[in-house]
């Protein structure tokens, strides 16, 4: 049993190796996977020593090509022995096999979602809610995306330091990605099928800080490195069928110029909806906490933002029983949570991370007292959810659908899926009935709201 208060060890990345072969859509289709697996916590290697798994991305359209891919399936092979082969030469897969009965998986061209879960199954690198920017359903279980929603990660580490938080330790200062290759990776990912992209970061806001928001050309024009810039154009992708996907905003921090993207919501280009870490209310535990503090403007700032966009959706978390947090602090935030009246609240109890500077504050909270205030915060925000979701019976809703189910004993068919203002995996559903034949994930349909309870909404298809 781990003693109360002592620190969690957080585990060292897994690394995986890429070995990167053929035409520069190849080096495209490297970088896709590579981002997604940064996203999921892994980190890279630049030897084969290092590497918990060694990718070949391998090129199939010469006999020379060919030879150059198995040659380097071999010494990767021979250097690591842990070894999963994709690319052009992955359609392949006997002859592959036959030659190296030793690889892990084989999987063809842009099939991204393959291999990012050989490699899941092959090194499992969940490091828990302290480091994975995904949300995982159960702990240390890494959840592959379906294809209708996709993470889209923009940018790596961090220039916060949190008292309560070692990711700039983990993954260092802010590192942002060229705003024209994230957009080239969007907009391979609505093109193969993505209805939803979710933009993630340790700071979304502070994108291009870092390249001193510098400009590159995206179609013709010149786009700056910046979170307004980024949401402007994502908003102008489109589907196969001509509509716009859903963006979904993530870890965003209130800088002022969160403001520019409120109108990109009401106008339909983004998704309305900011998830925004709060963490605490209480100016002094915000201090303690190393966070920005002025939380009466935050207030006045979510007030604009629903005048502006009403239908916005606003979701954050928040630490109980940091140290030195008192009962004033804990009421302090419970009512700023009155007045905020967020949509979707997550909530965590303090714990102590080696590392983290707070650690060594004075005034750790005992564990009954963080269970207390724990059960106290979730009761609140959850009062607060069941009145918004009461209040969304009779209307008709844009959702998009995660799952459907098979028939039941009558040849009724029901679905789930999600509002707008749900994100998958840590927000609520919308449980569906008597869904039509051919429904399928990713079909954005109107729901007429039925009923609700604290989390989720019921509902039925319009005109069905």
């Amino acid at each position: 049993m781990v003693p109360e208060n002592s620190p969690l060890e957080i585990p060292s990345p897994r690394k995986v190796g890429m070995v990167s072969l053929g035409c520069p859509k190849a080096l495209v289709d490297s970088e896709r996977i590579l981002t997604r697996l940064r996203a999921d916590g892994y980190a890279m290697s630049a030897d084969y020593a290092g590497a918990d798994v060694v990718l070949v991305n391998t090129c199939g359209f010469l006999d020379s090509a060919k030879e150059e891919s198995l040659a380097a399936i071999g010494e990767a092979i021979a250097e690591n022995g842990r070894v999963i082969v994709t690319g052009c030469m992955g359609n392949e897969a006997e002859a592959i096999r036959a030659r190296f009965p030793d690889v892990l998986a084989v999987t063809g061209a842009h099939q991204y979602e393959a291999v990012v879960e050989a490699v899941h199954e092959a090194a499992p690198a969940s490091l828990g809610p302290y480091v994975d920017l995904i949300p995982q359903a159960d702990p240390g279980d890494v959840k592959l995306t379906p294809r209708h929603y996709s993470y889209l990660k923009i940018s790596e580490g961090c220039n916060h330091a949190c008292a309560f938080c070692i990711i700039p330790q983990l993954r260092g200062k802010l590192a942002s990605r060229r705003i024209d290759a994230v957009l080239r990776e969007a907009e391979k990912l609505v093109a193969a099928g993505t209805r939803e992209l979710l933009v993630i970061s340790q700071d979304t806001s502070a994108y291009g800080v870092d390249l001193r928001h510098e400009e590159r050309l995206w179609k013709g024009r010149p786009v700056r490195t910046h979170m307004t810039d980024l949401a402007r154009e994502l908003g102008q992708l489109r589907t196969p069928d001509g509509r716009a996907p859903w963006v979904r905003l993530h870890y965003v921090y209130p800088y002022p110029h969160v403001d520019a993207v409120i109108p990109l919501m009401a106008e339909g280009l983004l998704t309305p909806y900011l998830d925004i870490p709060f963490q605490h209310a209480s100016p002094k535990v915000l201090k303690a906490m190393k966070r920005p503090a002025n939380e009466a403007r935050v207030l006045e700032r979510l007030r604009s933002w629903r005048e502006v966009c009403p239908d916005i959706a606003i979701r954050s978390s928040f630490v109980v029983g940091f140290p030195g947090e008192t009962e004033e602090d804990f009421q302090y935030l419970l009512d700023w949570l009155d007045e905020a009246q967020l949509d979707r609240v997550g909530a965590f109890r303090f714990e102590p991370v080696a590392g983290a500077a707070a650690n060594d504050l004075p005034g750790q909270v005992p564990e009954a007292v963080k269970e207390d205030r724990y059960a106290r915060i979730m009761a609140k925000t959850e009062a607060i959810s069941a009145a918004k979701l009461a209040a969304r019976i009779g209307r008709t809703l844009p959702v998009i659908i995660d799952e459907v189910g098979e028939p039941d004993e009558d040849g009724d068919v029901g679905a789930t899926g999600r509002s707008q203002a749900d994100a998958p995996e840590i927000d609520g559903a919308v449980y569906l009935r008597n869904v039509p034949a051919g429904l399928a994930p990713g079909a954005i349909v109107d729901v007429v709201v039925e009923d609700a309870d604290a989390h989720d909404l019921y509902g039925v298809i319009a005109g069905n």
